[in-house]
């Protein structure tokens, strides 16, 4: 069955950086987009950047835009993502998902498979 595991989170200071892992597995990864939401404390489900099935076309959510950078690894099954200059309003539990729509879109109903989330708490 499809499975996404997320990993990487953590305490991290403001101005620090962490790097988030998504591992897949059950479906042929290379050949779907995804996603990395959030959900912060006491907010809803926000999507903060996707990744085409290819690798090649990335977007972000205006907040995180030259501070985040999301990839994958095919061979390794894996997505990723990379947060520098991390702020304390990043605080979230971060999901992965799988995109239904052959795009990453915005919209969390375009999205079927989700992992367990990482916490990620930016705090001094």
């Amino acid at each position: 069955q499809v499975q996404l595991v997320e990993s990487g989170g953590g305490l991290v200071q403001p101005g620090g950086s962490l790097s988030l892992s998504c591992v897949a597995s059950g479906f042929a990864f290379s050949t779907y987009a995804m996603s990395w939401f959030r959900q912060g404390p006491g907010k809803g489900l926000e999507w903060v950047s996707g990744i085409n099935s290819g690798g090649t076309v990335t977007t972000y959510h205006d907040s995180v835009k030259g501070r985040f950078t999301i990839s994958r690894d095919h061979i390794k099954k894996t997505l990723y993502l990379q947060m520098n200059s991390l702020k304390p309003e990043d605080t979230a539990v971060y999901f992965c998902a799988q995109s239904s729509q052959g795009i990453a879109t915005m919209e969390t109903e375009d999205y079927r498979y989700w992992g367990q989330g990482t916490q990620v708490t930016v705090s001094s």
